[in-house]
């Protein structure tokens, strides 16, 4: 059986259409729990109408307080729902009709590998659409350059490829995902740490969703392969820093949570990557450099080596 967890705040404009796509899926084996952030609008009362509904099938909650972002959302539901796969969804996006039959089917060949005792976590490609779903780029992995191959320990403590409304875990992740990290910069980033630290990660080079931008997205997809979006982020001096800075606290969490599951060599990475702040400039670039903490890509890699 397949968990699908649903993270709203104020999604009233698409909540419906994504709900839909997820009753058209071409697999239905999935319970679907939908926690919504103290929203403002009629989300619930749109979430509520399709649980009455499907009772058996669709769950809603509705957190205390507003937790600020879909982040906290989305840690506190991993932490509370397993299942044998465990999918994330966003409130917005549309799920192409094979999207977990195509995700299953990767994590069935993966479980095959390495048996369903490793952690595993699979993700796929998007198509990045506008808020009416017309297409603006059919691939969101090559408008953004990234390498879903580059899963070893030192990279993804710099770089996140995985987007999490691709993501399905299996138990073995899932039953690791008990203790809420003291910081994570975002809940699929984390995921993915914990994945390539502790078990397997693998992708799919297909998208399986349309993965809508209408202005309000939390995160958003832009085209990284243009002159002038390169030129934005070299000067955008803050915004490259801060990123940079928070993946020093979150290899901190990792440490702290599973140092008892991890080995000597993943323990001597982390624990130099953390030791970087407190290095001069020549120093970090000597660790950076001996690590390998390489970016994927030349603009990348030059701003990481000047703000790091």
């Amino acid at each position: 059986m397949i968990s699908i967890l649903m993270a709203t705040f104020n999604g009233e404009p698409y909540l419906a259409q994504q709900i839909d796509s997820l009753l058209e899926q071409t697999i239905q084996d999935f319970v679907l729990f939908i926690n919504d952030d103290c929203s403002t609008d009629n989300t619930v009362q749109i979430a509520r109408d399709y649980a009455t509904k499907h009772p058996d099938k669709i769950f809603v909650s509705q957190s205390k307080a507003n937790t600020g972002n879909a982040k906290h959302n989305f840690v506190e539901m991993m932490a509370t729902h397993k299942n044998d796969y465990v999918m994330l969804c966003d409130q917005d996006d549309v799920w192409l009709p094979n999207k977990i039959e195509t995700t299953l089917g990767k994590m069935k060949e993966m479980e095959q590998k390495h048996t369903i005792t490793t952690p595993l976590l699979v993700h796929t490609d998007l198509t990045v659409v506008d808020q009416n779903l017309n297409v603006i780029n059919p691939s969101y992995r090559q408008a953004t350059s990234r390498k879903y191959g580059r899963t070893a320990i030192n990279q993804v403590l710099i770089l996140n490829n995985a987007s999490g409304c691709t993501i399905m875990y299996n138990r073995a992740l899932s039953d690791l995902l008990v203790d809420k990290p003291n910081f994570c910069e975002v809940h699929d980033w984390w995921l993915q740490i914990v994945a390539a630290y502790l078990g397997e990660i693998g992708h799919v080079d297909e998208p399986t969703i349309l993965y809508r931008q209408h202005g309000k997205n939390s995160i958003g997809a832009k085209d990284t392969r243009t002159l002038t979006y390169k030129v934005r982020q070299l000067m955008n001096y803050s915004h490259i820093k801060n990123r940079i800075n928070a993946t020093y606290p979150q290899a901190n969490s990792l440490l702290e949570l599973y140092r008892s599951r991890l080995t000597s060599e993943q323990i001597e990475l982390l624990e130099s990557f953390i030791s970087i702040p407190n290095m001069n400039k020549i120093c970090r670039w000597i660790t950076i450099w001996q690590n390998k903490l390489f970016m994927d890509g030349f603009s990348r890699s030059i701003a990481y080596f000047m703000f790091v």
